[in-house]
């Protein structure tokens, strides 16, 4: 293990880009599926614009943020326009400082804060692209939808003009061996799968957002469209 951080330290991002989507690519293929289908979301969270700029000249376009203010101040400054998506917990009265810079949010877990999203890109004439969170291990601690409340609210959810359920979203416990959050993410797939026999207008379960740096590649076996990756690419986070 030693080892392995000291060689973290002194690779660059482009490596640790490199190396996480060989990953994914293998994850994918012993999965029997295609790894066209797996898409990367950088985790950029405390980390300099400069971090990002380094990670597009290395292919990476896609950036998920957890902080609305960094978010907001990182999109004004990397002039390279990446995509955005917004991966943490989302206050509905903080939803305006990020209308029309995101592409998806991963984390709708509530009626009241789709409303405020649709209202906000209503005012650009604009649909917003959402995913669920569902809260699957069931802890307190974690934000998300119980299972039980999924449906009801996609139906609602569904019903409000400026946005589009694409999916959705899951954090499972954090566990040493990554092998032991192969039950969340096969739950959170067959949720997907039991929405998608609803055929709710509006709803589409075309992503599923799970998996980070300790087991993404038990999230891709179990059908994950959205990896968000962030030690493994930029290092151990900034306090």
């Amino acid at each position: 293990m030693q080892m392995d951080n000291r060689q973290n330290q002194i690779m660059s991002i482009a490596d640790r880009v490199a190396a996480v989507r060989e990953r994914i690519c293998a994850a994918a293929i012993s999965a029997g599926r295609n790894p066209d289908d797996v898409r990367l979301v950088a985790v950029s969270k405390t980390r300099p614009p400069s971090d990002i700029v380094d990670c597009m000249a290395a292919g990476e376009t896609i950036f998920g943020e957890n902080y609305v203010q960094e978010l907001v101040r990182k999109a004004a400054s990397v002039e390279l326009s990446p995509e955005w998506h917004f991966i943490g917990h989302l206050q509905s009265n903080k939803v305006r400082s990020i209308t029309g810079i995101v592409t998806l949010i991963h984390s709708v877990d509530r009626l009241s804060l789709a409303e405020e999203i649709s209202r906000e890109w209503g005012k650009l004439g604009k649909s917003c692209d959402i995913l669920l969170q569902v809260n699957v291990s069931g802890e307190e601690s974690k934000s998300g939808v119980a299972e039980e409340g999924l449906i009801k609210l996609a139906v609602e959810i569904s019903r409000l003009p400026y946005v589009r359920i694409s999916g959705l979203m899951t954090m499972p416990p954090f566990f040493s061996d990554p092998e032991l959050s192969r039950p969340c993410f096969a739950r959170l797939r067959e949720l997907s799968g039991l929405l998608v026999k609803e055929d709710i207008p509006n709803v589409h379960m075309s992503e599923l957002s799970m998996g980070m740096s300790g087991d993404f590649e038990v999230a891709i076996g179990e059908g994950a469209t959205l990896v968000r990756v962030g030690s493994a690419i930029f290092g151990e986070r900034n306090p």
